[in-house]
This record gives C-alpha cells, structure tokens and sequence, in this order.
C-alpha cells in the first residue's frame, strides 16, 4: 500500500490544475504540489473603477484550483487506502 500511495502522490505533484471563473475572464493554473504555475486575465475585465471585482476574480480562481486539488487528493488516496485515515497523509 505504502507504495501505491507514493505512485499516487507523485502523480498528483505532476499534475497541473486549471481553474475558470467569471466565463473565463480570470483562468489559474496550479500544480499538485499547490505551486501557481500560471495566472491569466482577460484584458477587457481590467477596470480600474472596479478592482475588487478583479481581486475577487482572482482570488476565486485561485481557491477553486486548490478545491480541485485537494479533491482529487482525497479521491485518489481514498482509492489507495479503502478510505481508512492515515494521519499526515495527506
């Protein structure tokens, strides 16, 4: 088992997450190790009148591409383990 769970984290780290928000307006790209690999922003949601809804945009993103990551954390090393908790696992 012990093995397995290394394969699965060390496939989870090469892995890249991507997350969408505001119709696509502000896009985060993640590794699995939760090391932001890319941020992009859409030019035509940059007002300055407005930046909080930019940071919110932002912020957004960048919390949904964690969630994801942690999700398929959770669902993968559940597949490992048969759902038993292993503590500092992950």
């Amino acid at each position: 088992m012990q093995e397995n769970i290394h394969k699965v984290q060390e496939e989870i780290a090469a892995s890249e997450f991507k997350s969408s928000v505001g119709g696509g307006a502000v896009e985060a790209v993640m590794s699995g190790e939760k090391q932001l690999k890319s941020l992009t922003i859409k030019p035509e949601v940059v007002d300055p009148e407005d930046i909080e809804m930019l940071e919110d945009l932002v912020i957004s993103a960048v919390n949904e591409v964690i969630s994801q990551i942690e999700k398929t954390t959770e669902e993968k090393m559940n597949a490992v383990t048969g759902g038993a908790s292993i503590p500092g696992l992950f």
